[in-house]
Protein backbone atom coordinates (compact mmCIF):
# COMPACT_ATOMS: atom_id res chain seq x y z
CA UNK A 1 0.00 0.00 0.00
CA UNK A 2 1.36 3.84 -0.83
CA UNK A 3 0.61 6.47 0.97
CA UNK A 4 -1.38 8.03 -1.40
CA UNK A 5 -3.51 5.01 -1.37
CA UNK A 6 -3.55 5.12 2.68
CA UNK A 7 -4.58 8.12 2.32
CA UNK A 8 -7.46 7.95 0.01
CA UNK A 9 -8.49 5.21 2.23
CA UNK A 10 -8.99 7.37 5.13
CA UNK A 11 -10.23 10.51 3.23
CA UNK A 12 -12.73 7.84 1.99
CA UNK A 13 -14.40 6.88 5.60
CA UNK A 14 -14.10 10.25 6.61
CA UNK A 15 -16.14 11.49 3.57
CA UNK A 16 -18.02 8.39 4.09
CA UNK A 17 -19.00 9.41 7.88
CA UNK A 18 -20.96 12.71 6.71
CA UNK A 19 -24.42 11.54 7.31
CA UNK A 20 -26.68 12.95 4.37
CA UNK A 21 -29.97 11.61 6.66
CA UNK A 22 -28.80 13.46 9.81
CA UNK A 23 -28.39 16.61 8.59
CA UNK A 24 -31.02 16.81 5.87
CA UNK A 25 -33.04 16.05 8.54
CA UNK A 26 -31.40 19.59 10.78
CA UNK A 27 -32.21 21.50 8.05
CA UNK A 28 -35.35 20.46 7.25
CA UNK A 29 -36.54 20.46 10.97
CA UNK A 30 -37.40 16.83 11.13
CA UNK A 31 -36.64 14.81 14.05
CA UNK A 32 -33.10 12.45 14.46
CA UNK A 33 -33.64 9.84 12.34
CA UNK A 34 -31.40 7.84 14.60
CA UNK A 35 -34.40 8.18 17.11
CA UNK A 36 -37.07 8.04 14.96
CA UNK A 37 -39.24 5.64 12.56
CA UNK A 38 -36.79 2.74 11.89
CA UNK A 39 -34.02 3.85 13.47
CA UNK A 40 -31.91 3.67 10.98
CA UNK A 41 -30.18 7.15 8.89
CA UNK A 42 -30.64 6.11 5.50
CA UNK A 43 -32.84 7.74 3.03
CA UNK A 44 -35.83 4.99 3.47
CA UNK A 45 -36.20 6.09 6.95
CA UNK A 46 -36.14 9.58 5.88
CA UNK A 47 -38.68 9.29 3.22
CA UNK A 48 -40.91 7.49 6.03
CA UNK A 49 -40.26 10.83 8.42
CA UNK A 50 -40.34 13.63 6.01
CA UNK A 51 -41.40 12.69 1.99
CA UNK A 52 -39.89 12.01 -0.95
CA UNK A 53 -37.91 15.22 -1.63
CA UNK A 54 -35.98 14.90 1.59
CA UNK A 55 -35.13 11.14 1.19
CA UNK A 56 -33.94 12.10 -2.69
CA UNK A 57 -31.74 14.57 -1.09
CA UNK A 58 -30.22 11.67 1.38
CA UNK A 59 -29.96 9.39 -1.86
CA UNK A 60 -27.53 12.16 -3.44
CA UNK A 61 -25.43 12.60 -0.75
CA UNK A 62 -25.18 8.93 0.26
CA UNK A 63 -24.60 8.00 -3.42
CA UNK A 64 -22.11 10.97 -3.72
CA UNK A 65 -19.62 9.83 -0.34
CA UNK A 66 -19.34 6.71 -2.71
CA UNK A 67 -19.11 7.90 -5.74
CA UNK A 68 -16.58 10.69 -5.37
CA UNK A 69 -13.25 8.59 -3.23
CA UNK A 70 -13.91 5.51 -6.02
CA UNK A 71 -14.34 7.06 -8.95
CA UNK A 72 -11.22 10.02 -8.28
CA UNK A 73 -9.07 6.92 -7.77
CA UNK A 74 -9.89 4.94 -10.41
CA UNK A 75 -8.67 8.12 -12.38
CA UNK A 76 -5.27 8.17 -10.49
CA UNK A 77 -5.17 4.50 -11.58
CA UNK A 78 -5.67 2.65 -8.47
CA UNK A 79 -5.86 -0.74 -8.48
CA UNK A 80 -9.49 -2.62 -8.65
CA UNK A 81 -8.38 -4.50 -5.85
CA UNK A 82 -7.54 -0.88 -3.77
CA UNK A 83 -10.98 0.59 -5.31
CA UNK A 84 -12.64 -2.29 -3.32
CA UNK A 85 -10.85 -1.02 -0.30
CA UNK A 86 -11.55 2.22 -0.61
CA UNK A 87 -15.08 1.34 -1.06
CA UNK A 88 -15.48 -0.49 1.52
CA UNK A 89 -13.84 2.07 3.86
CA UNK A 90 -16.57 4.66 2.30
CA UNK A 91 -19.49 2.60 3.33
CA UNK A 92 -17.60 1.85 7.09
CA UNK A 93 -17.79 5.73 7.47
CA UNK A 94 -21.73 5.63 6.63
CA UNK A 95 -22.34 2.63 8.57
CA UNK A 96 -19.90 3.46 11.99
CA UNK A 97 -19.85 7.65 11.18
CA UNK A 98 -16.84 9.22 13.51
CA UNK A 99 -18.44 12.12 13.48
CA UNK A 100 -22.07 11.05 14.70
CA UNK A 101 -21.31 9.03 16.97
CA UNK A 102 -20.38 5.38 15.06
CA UNK A 103 -23.99 4.76 14.29
CA UNK A 104 -25.18 4.73 10.71
CA UNK A 105 -26.81 3.63 7.93
CA UNK A 106 -26.84 0.38 6.00
CA UNK A 107 -24.30 1.78 3.29
CA UNK A 108 -26.14 0.41 0.46
CA UNK A 109 -26.64 4.16 -1.82
CA UNK A 110 -23.12 4.60 -0.86
CA UNK A 111 -22.27 1.41 -2.16
CA UNK A 112 -24.02 1.96 -4.91
CA UNK A 113 -22.41 5.22 -5.74
CA UNK A 114 -19.54 3.83 -5.65
CA UNK A 115 -19.59 0.85 -7.86
CA UNK A 116 -22.33 2.88 -10.43
CA UNK A 117 -19.03 4.12 -12.28
CA UNK A 118 -17.97 0.66 -13.54
CA UNK A 119 -20.30 0.83 -16.35
CA UNK A 120 -23.91 2.70 -17.24
CA UNK A 121 -25.31 -0.47 -18.08
CA UNK A 122 -24.13 -2.15 -14.50
CA UNK A 123 -25.86 0.67 -12.29
CA UNK A 124 -28.89 0.28 -14.70
CA UNK A 125 -28.80 -3.43 -13.71
CA UNK A 126 -28.73 -2.55 -9.70
CA UNK A 127 -31.64 -0.18 -10.26
CA UNK A 128 -33.82 -2.12 -12.12
CA UNK A 129 -32.86 -5.25 -9.98
CA UNK A 130 -33.71 -3.13 -6.65
CA UNK A 131 -36.62 -1.77 -8.23
CA UNK A 132 -38.10 -4.93 -9.25
CA UNK A 133 -37.05 -6.24 -6.07
CA UNK A 134 -38.94 -3.79 -4.25
CA UNK A 135 -42.44 -3.53 -6.22
CA UNK A 136 -42.67 -7.36 -5.68
CA UNK A 137 -42.06 -7.28 -2.07
CA UNK A 138 -42.19 -3.83 -0.91
CA UNK A 139 -39.43 -4.22 1.38
CA UNK A 140 -36.73 -2.26 1.17
CA UNK A 141 -34.10 -4.35 2.74
CA UNK A 142 -35.26 -7.49 0.82
CA UNK A 143 -34.39 -5.30 -2.69
CA UNK A 144 -31.09 -4.45 -0.96
CA UNK A 145 -29.96 -8.11 0.08
CA UNK A 146 -31.09 -9.34 -3.33
CA UNK A 147 -28.95 -6.55 -5.30
CA UNK A 148 -26.05 -7.18 -3.27
CA UNK A 149 -26.36 -11.05 -4.02
CA UNK A 150 -26.56 -10.51 -7.80
CA UNK A 151 -24.28 -7.50 -8.16
CA UNK A 152 -20.98 -9.55 -8.29
CA UNK A 153 -22.58 -11.82 -11.22
CA UNK A 154 -23.30 -8.79 -13.07
CA UNK A 155 -19.79 -7.77 -12.11
CA UNK A 156 -18.21 -10.99 -13.48
CA UNK A 157 -20.11 -10.45 -16.85
CA UNK A 158 -19.18 -6.94 -17.32
CA UNK A 159 -15.77 -6.36 -16.48
CA UNK A 160 -14.39 -9.50 -14.32
CA UNK A 161 -11.65 -7.19 -13.11
CA UNK A 162 -13.65 -5.79 -10.65
CA UNK A 163 -15.62 -8.89 -9.43
CA UNK A 164 -13.47 -9.86 -5.81
CA UNK A 165 -13.94 -6.24 -4.99
CA UNK A 166 -17.88 -6.44 -5.45
CA UNK A 167 -17.71 -9.50 -3.44
CA UNK A 168 -15.96 -8.01 -0.31
CA UNK A 169 -18.27 -4.92 -0.62
CA UNK A 170 -21.75 -7.10 -1.15
CA UNK A 171 -21.01 -8.97 1.95
CA UNK A 172 -20.16 -6.20 4.06
CA UNK A 173 -23.83 -4.73 2.43
CA UNK A 174 -25.71 -7.96 3.46
CA UNK A 175 -24.04 -8.61 7.17
CA UNK A 176 -24.92 -4.81 7.92
CA UNK A 177 -28.78 -6.36 6.97
CA UNK A 178 -28.38 -9.42 9.07
CA UNK A 179 -30.76 -7.69 11.93
CA UNK A 180 -33.37 -7.53 9.19
CA UNK A 181 -32.54 -10.75 7.83
CA UNK A 182 -34.04 -11.88 11.43
CA UNK A 183 -37.17 -9.61 10.92
CA UNK A 184 -37.85 -11.34 8.23
CA UNK A 185 -37.97 -14.79 9.37
CA UNK A 186 -40.05 -13.84 11.91
CA UNK A 187 -42.39 -11.96 10.04
CA UNK A 188 -41.41 -8.63 12.28
CA UNK A 189 -39.59 -6.55 8.94
CA UNK A 190 -41.67 -3.39 8.45
CA UNK A 191 -42.80 -2.65 4.72
CA UNK A 192 -43.23 0.62 2.69
CA UNK A 193 -46.67 0.92 2.18
CA UNK A 194 -48.24 2.29 -1.82
CA UNK A 195 -48.53 5.87 -1.61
Amino acid sequence: MTPMIAAIIVAAYLLGSISGAVLVCRLNGLPDPRTQGSKNPGATNVLRLGGGFCAAQVLLVDVLKGTIPVYGSYFLQVEPVWLGVIAIAACLGHIYPIFFGFKGGKGVATAFGAVAPISPGFALLLIITWGLTFLVFRYSSVAAIVTAVLAPIYTHWLDNRFTIPMVMLCTLIIVRHRANIVRLWQGEEGKLKRR
